[in-house]
């Protein structure tokens, strides 16, 4: 039955890259009360806010706020995603204690998301991991748009290789291949990161896939067969990007953790409780998630073990 007997890290995304897509603004306290259902499924990574103009991105005007009322246990990691400098200052005074940049690999993509092109966000990346480390907080990047962008298509993989060799000079903590529009197929999953993993044999990889057209879990899977450590995934599958058009769905935390479990592969996070708190998540947002377990339930055992 087992397939394999190794360990992958969550980074679970709900709290920013889910709930920025909801179109009625989420409290605080509901915000609050997701994370410390996290926290008691075993999840140790959190993305937490993102430090950007919310006026772009209303969901995450209370980042401070929000910050300011967690209680963040010993081992645990509240990631602040940043796009500037500007933001990697208020993420670390609210104390995060990893940030995440985001530099997309298409031009289009990169103004649209974040103002500047993409060359402009590698000067931004490689001035923000010096100023993390300095003040001892862990920094990593993801390479967004890196398997399709929506206003250029596809994108060269040496391109994408291009921009995460720049990005490795910093040295980051992690370097992600994100899937943004989730246009991905594991074939693609398969090369680009061998073809990495032949440039920087000792980098740590993480890699974001998106549910869009119903291939994030297969390119999932052919990620950690080629080698990454950690993948994000969206308690419930909710979620998607604002500035992607029609770019809905994260890979679902609790049915990613279904196929690892199942396949050997250990996360040290609750099956149950996470499908738990993606039926109490319904409730709190008034509408269904597109994950799979919340609604089938686990296996072996009634599929309304926990209702």
């Amino acid at each position: 039955m087992h397939m394999m007997s190794r360990a992958i890290d969550l980074l679970e995304v709900g709290p920013r890259d889910g709930l920025q897509m909801e179109p009625q603004v989420v409290s605080t306290a509901v915000k609050i009360a997701l994370i410390e259902h996290l926290l008691q499924a075993g999840v140790r990574r959190i993305e937490v806010a993102s430090f950007v103009n919310p006026n772009k991105v209303p969901q995450m005007a209370d980042a401070e706020s929000l910050l300011a009322q967690l209680q963040r246990p010993d081992g645990v990691y509240f990631t602040g995603l940043v796009l500037n400098r500007r933001g990697l200052e208020r993420a670390l005074a609210a104390g995060c204690n990893e940030i995440g940049m985001v530099v997309a690999a298409s031009d289009s993509f990169n103004r649209r998301n974040q103002g500047v092109d993409t060359q402009d966000s590698i000067a931004a990346w490689l001035q923000i991991a010096t100023a993390a480390r300095a003040a001892g907080v862990r920094a990593q990047v993801t390479i967004s748009t890196s398997f399709g962008c929506p206003f250029e298509g596809e994108v060269p993989i040496e391109h994408v290789l291009d921009i995460a060799e720049r990005l490795a000079d910093a040295d980051p903590f992690e370097l992600c291949f994100a899937d943004t529009i989730g246009v991905a197929v594991p074939a693609q999953v398969s090369e680009l990161l061998a073809r990495f993993h032949a440039l920087a044999p000792g980098m740590r990889l993480r890699c974001h896939f998106h549910n869009t057209r119903n291939t994030g879990l297969a390119n999932a899977w052919a990620a950690i067969n080629a080698g990454v450590q950690t993948l994000d995934a969206s308690i419930g599958g909710i979620g998607g990007c604002p500035f992607a058009p029609a770019a809905t769905g994260n890979i679902a935390s609790e049915d990613l953790i279904y196929l690892l479990e199942r396949s050997g592969v250990h996360t040290g996070v609750s099956l149950p409780r996470l499908i738990e708190t993606a039926r109490w998540l319904q409730g709190q947002l008034g509408h269904g998630v597109p994950s799979m377990l919340s609604k089938a339930g686990p296996f072996p055992g009634p599929a309304d073990a926990l209702h």
